[in-house]
């Protein structure tokens, strides 16, 4: 069994996130993430097979956020292969129940700081021009981290979705120190 890490939210011990476990998910959190994102839209929904490996092939670059035994937030990523020194990040799914409390960005600091990824200073993700709660997450998160933010289209709707999906950015955040954001 996987030692589980407990972070308070900032607002302290009586917010309603002081209660949520975050930990490096397992295979069993697969099918739970699978209706997680279901429940998160705008995301991009996965096959329960995809849930699979992130929450065992990459657990080590995934954070499960619990709360009374039900899965209420997720972000999955990758070192890129190429780059050691750079996090791209999949996803991030917190439920309604959990939000507004600052949980996202807690989930993503719980994978930057820990010791095995200590050689990250950059992270990446993509994201479509109407996805509001994302642009601000990664806006707050350069800011906090006083990194640059560069972004341009990296995947667009016609040329890589067959005009099925919108434009996704590449975000490009740092370089950045591995510090807490306590």
């Amino acid at each position: 069994m996987q030692t589980l890490e407990k972070y308070m939210s900032p607002k302290g011990p009586e917010s309603e996130t002081s209660n949520i476990v975050l930990r490096k998910p397992t295979a069993q959190d697969g099918p739970h993430l699978h209706k997680l994102v279901a429940r998160c839209k705008p995301l991009d929904e996965n096959s329960i097979y995809c849930n699979l490996l992130q929450c065992s092939h990459f657990a080590a670059t995934g954070v499960a956020a619990e709360r009374d035994g039900q899965l209420v937030g997720f972000v999955s990523g990758y070192v890129v292969p190429e780059r050691p020194d750079t996090f791209f990040l999949w996803q991030v799914a917190v439920g309604e129940e959990a939000r507004g409390c600052g949980l996202a960005g807690r989930m993503i600091n719980a994978i930057l700081e820990r010791p095995e990824l200590s050689a990250l200073r950059y992270l990446e993700t993509t994201i479509t021009p109407d996805n509001e709660a994302s642009w601000a997450l990664f806006r707050a998160f350069a800011r906090r981290r006083g990194a640059a933010l560069d972004s341009a289209v990296h995947f667009t709707r016609d040329t890589h979705f067959h005009g099925a999906h919108d434009d996704e950015h590449l975000l490009r955040i740092g370089p950045f120190s591995i510090q807490s954001e306590k």
